[in-house]
């Protein structure tokens, strides 16, 4: 039997955290009584779903959906739950939807809003490199321009963006997450002060993987034709996949190697972009970090040991 431990991911909400197991999310929020509330979710297993993780480049596109889908359900928790105040809750809708239509809603929203920003960070450096071309005439020298404005523009909108009281939150939060993940990959007990220690940066983050969307795009570019400008365009959009898939693989590389000295540095310009998505926590938002965590794991060890998911407290 191996001794490996189980992989956990996870995301920032408002006011909270999500973890994500191999069979359950579960996402905890400081109310603003300075309680704490969870949200809980059971992972749907689909057969299929599950096979095509397993190849190799195309794992990595249905990875990322599969994550948008479920993360766009806790946000949404977490964006419901932040005005409401304690005691009290929101109206009830006169015709409540099914809980099918709401799952469905929400994980097409999420999956809409990730394609959406997938559109627009690969196509505006586009027009933007084309206006440069009378003096970055050849190919080369644009597919560079182009990179150079898609770096840009997501440094400028992360460095905009977290400026903003929520999303300065938000990004603490990010930190309280990787935080206790690290905590816990290292093996130590998960007290604030131990988790408070452990690095705020993770070679498994996504915000890595957005910064290698960006390299990788680099190097694929090189393979088709810029002119005319249209063909450009179709084969950015056309690309999106592609560099999605193997921005996938050079993540999962990036993480595998960690610890081999040579090779660790593969991963800084990741671990560097993570210096603007996440922020030092306070003590109270690793507690809602660490509280998630060990929810997750207790609901799923209690499963293993054959309990429902529900009966869980």
């Amino acid at each position: 039997m191996s001794n490996e431990k189980p992989v956990y991911g996870g995301q920032a909400v408002v006011e909270g955290v999500m973890f994500g197991g191999k069979k359950h999310t579960v996402t905890a929020i400081r109310r603003n009584d300075g309680s704490i509330e969870y949200f809980h979710l059971p992972r749907v297993v689909r057969p299929a779903l599950q096979t095509i993780k397993k190849i190799p480049f195309i794992r990595g596109i249905v990875a990322i959906l599969d994550a948008a889908a479920t993360g766009s359900k806790h946000l949404n928790f977490a964006n419901d739950r932040y005005d409401v105040k304690p005691g009290e809750e929101e109206n009830e809708p006169a015709e409540e939807p099914s809980k099918l239509t709401l799952i469905l809603g929400v994980a097409l929203v999420g999956i809409l809003s990730f394609l959406f920003g997938k559109f627009v960070f690969t196509l505006v450096p586009v027009f933007l490199a084309e206006l440069t071309r009378p003096v970055f005439t050849g190919d080369f020298a644009q597919i560079l321009v182009e990179g150079a404005f898609k770096l840009l523009l997501l440094l400028v909108y992360i460095y905009f963006i977290s400026m903003t009281p929520i999303i300065k939150r938000v990004f603490q939060y990010h930190g309280a997450e990787h935080k206790v993940i690290n905590a816990y990959e290292n093996g130590l007990p998960l007290t604030v002060e131990n988790v408070q220690k452990s690095s705020r940066l993770h070679y498994r983050c996504g915000s890595s993987f957005i910064l290698f969307t960006v390299i990788v795009g680099v190097f694929v570019y090189m393979f088709v034709p810029l002119e005319p400008l249209y063909v450009r365009v179709l084969n950015r959009i056309a690309l999106i996949p592609v560099v999605l898939g193997i921005s996938f693989e050079v993540l999962q590389l990036t993480n595998k190697v960690r610890d081999i000295p040579v090779l660790k540095f593969l991963g800084y310009p990741g671990l560097w972009l993570q210096l603007l998505t996440t922020k030092e926590p306070s003590d109270d938002q690793v507690e809602v970090a660490i509280a998630s965590f060990e929810k997750l794991i207790s609901i799923e060890e209690s499963v293993e040991k054959g309990l429902k998911s529900d009966e869980i407290v």
